[in-house]
């Protein structure tokens, strides 16, 4: 029999390492070539590592959490043997034991066997839904019987039953019995406050500290390891740099009435939808070129100028979470090549399928908050960049429009730009100035541009 090394596989240029979330394989399992082994986290960008042959698995190198380099073997599949010949050598090592084995342990030992029988229970497929091979291991992992699957609103196409659905029961299920738990130990605590008043008055002073306080009916809800990510992303930022805002509002209405005249068209013969993103983006590229001082990182005391403009593109996942991926060299690309970027990133993000490096190497970062209704908003840096703006919601006003005739009133769509950036190398003059390029780049549009 041979034995094949499951390595981390490379996930690109600027990923050395990563995070093992989860194994949806067991020792013992048997494994088809393409199948997915085990799932891992890059900063925050989650995928699944398939083995590359057939066979049995034997042993497992890593667990949940570890960190692995890639190229480290992180588990070992036997090949050329089927999986009753590999699922039988780890039971030759119990015949090694005493023959004078306590009666006690052995008890145990067939106690650990059945449980773990139990737990095994395939998941399979009822007549009236369908699970995904990842769902199904997910289920098996966790010991979720079929009768409990079957349980699990699904929010997938026809009901099905995704990866989101069956995680958010398991944190469901992990909260209900935490607090089955903690009513098992206030119920003890207050036995022993009658016998040990002096240890009673510990473990109260330990549980103030520890528990979680919650009033009757309120649901505590786990944080995800993505939310935690953010979390920490987000207040190690406020942290590291001194924020501070500029605001402009921007006259849109010949950007809107160009897009209007030319998307139809523009659908037809690229194949793709021309949203409002691109355009921003192209003035955004245009204004970093002009203000390169913006578009750079600081380390330590030294200030690192950037060659290439990577814009960074708030977009949102399948979980609610908002990620940012990169458009490299955005101020080399013209308008087509902007809005084919934007939308296969963000078609990508919503599909859960970006890769690690879609998100590294970006110098500058947009959000669009309008996109949610706001008209405005102070987002936070994303670290090591020094400054971020937020696109608010485009609205038609009354404005006043000024003209060689005289002003008048008229309706416009206007827009707020919200720019955040470090006040520690980064000026009020120049955020300002920076913001009101963008304005003047987007306000300047020519309506009778060809694309």
């Amino acid at each position: 029999m041979a034995k094949f090394e499951l390595k981390l596989p490379k996930m690109g240029e600027s990923v050395a390492e990563a995070t093992i979330t989860s194994w949806l394989k067991n020792v013992g399992d048997t494994i088809e070539a393409d199948e997915a082994v085990l799932e891992i986290a890059t900063d925050k960008v989650d995928s699944e590592v398939p083995s590359e042959v057939d066979g049995v698995l034997t042993e497992i190198l890593f667990k949940v959490d570890d960190v692995v380099k890639v190229g480290q073997t992180i588990a070992i599949i036997e090949t050329e043997g089927s999986s009753d010949d590999a699922s039988s050598a780890p039971k030759e090592e119990p015949a090694q034991a005493p023959v004078n084995e306590a009666p006690e342990v052995a008890e145990v030992s067939q106690t650990v066997e059945a449980a773990k029988t139990a737990v095994a229970a395939p998941v399979t497929s009822t007549e009236d839904r369908f699970y995904s091979p990842l769902v199904k291991n997910i289920a098996k992992q966790e010991g979720i019987s079929q009768s409990e699957l079957d349980t699990i609103s699904g929010t997938g196409k026809e009901g099905r039953v995704t990866k989101n659905d069956i995680l958010e029961h398991i944190e469901n299920r992990k909260s209900d019995a935490t607090t089955t738990s903690q009513s098992s130990t206030d119920s003890v605590k207050e036995t022993a406050q009658t016998q040990q008043p002096a240890a009673q008055e510990k473990s109260s002073e330990k549980s103030k500290t520890t528990s979680v306080v919650a009033d009757n009916g309120d649901e505590i809800i786990e944080m995800t390891r993505m939310g935690k990510l953010i979390a920490h992303h987000m207040v190690e930022s406020v942290q590291k740099s001194a924020h501070v805002q500029s605001f402009i509002e921007a006259d849109v209405t010949n950007i809107w009435n160009w897009r209007n005249k030319v998307k139809n068209d523009f659908a037809k013969r690229e194949g793709e939808s021309l949203t409002f993103t691109p355009i921003f983006m192209e003035a955004v590229a245009k204004a970093l070129r002009e203000f390169p001082m913006l578009n750079i990182s600081l380390q330590d005391d030294k200030i690192i100028k950037k060659k290439h403009i990577n814009l960074g593109m708030a977009a949102a996942l399948p979980d609610g979470n908002l990620i940012v991926p990169v458009i490299r060299d955005a101020d080399q690309l013209n308008l087509i090549g902007m809005t084919k970027r934007v939308n296969d990133l963000a078609n990508r993000a919503r599909l859960n399928q970006l890769k690690p490096d879609d998100i590294q190497g970006g110098t500058y970062t947009v959000t669009n908050v309008g996109t949610f209704g706001s008209i405005m908003g102070t987002p936070i840096i994303n670290q090591p960049q020094v400054g971020i703006l937020a696109l608010g919601a485009i609205r038609k006003v009354p404005a006043v429009v000024e003209t060689p005739q005289g002003d008048f009133i008229g309706i416009r769509y206007r827009m707020f730009l919200s720019h955040s950036y470090d006040h520690r190398v980064v000026n009020g003059a120049l955020g300002g100035q920076f913001v009101k390029a963008v304005k003047d780049y987007l306000e300047a549009w020519d309506v009778n541009r060809e694309i």
